[in-house]
């Protein structure tokens, strides 16, 4: 089967309208489907994976459309998003842990409650309060587009320190850092 070619001005057009769905979320990654059946248009609109990076396709407060680069065995604490999110994979390989609050923690500790995994031409739905970390397993970059139902970047949510998994302010810029530095240590000497 023949796949047009992935135009993004259409499919963030797309996007907006599944905002007008009963299920925005799930209309969005039927949307994000259609777009990752041909992976290679995908990558030839958005440009080959290069280095480690969180780039914006479009920005609003009911919308963010990004796209994401992991580095190499890359992991992201876990954190949530206050809003749906739907991830999608072009190339390379995402595995998601999801946590869960103790009850009866005072800090907001949480603890393991299941994994998934996604890759080429795979969307992952996530609920409004769903806790996920996120890891790169393979040993090349990995392509993702992430479609939120919100402001990501202006939305208060939360972030869990990795060793202790307690809860603490998210912290947008310091994530993004997180992919400069992984650039810097793929670096060679």
């Amino acid at each position: 089967m023949r796949h047009s070619a992935f135009d993004l001005d259409a499919f963030v057009a797309d996007c907006q309208s599944a905002l007008t769905e009963h299920s925005p979320a799930r209309a969005a990654r039927e949307t994000l489907l259609r777009a990752l059946a041909d992976p290679s248009s995908v990558m030839k609109t958005l440009g080959e994976p290069a280095k480690a990076g969180v780039t914006p396709l479009y920005h609003s407060d009911t919308l963010t459309v990004l796209n994401v680069i992991w580095g190499p065995r890359m992991t992201l604490m876990p954190h949530n998003h206050e809003m749906w999110a739907v991830i999608g994979i072009y190339t390379g390989r995402e595995d998601n842990i999801f946590w869960r609050r103790i009850k009866e923690e005072k800090n907001g500790k949480i603890e393991a409650a299941g994994a998934d995994t996604i890759a080429d031409k795979e969307a992952l739905q996530l609920g409004r309060d769903i806790i996920h970390s996120v890891t790169n397993p393979v040993d090349r970059l990995t392509g993702a587009i992430h479609i939120y139902g919100g402001d990501f970047f202006g939305t208060p949510r939360s972030e869990w320190e990795p060793e202790t998994l307690t809860e603490q302010p998210y912290d947008v810029d310091k994530n993004m850092q997180l992919f400069e530095q992984w650039n810097r240590m793929l670096q060679p000497a």
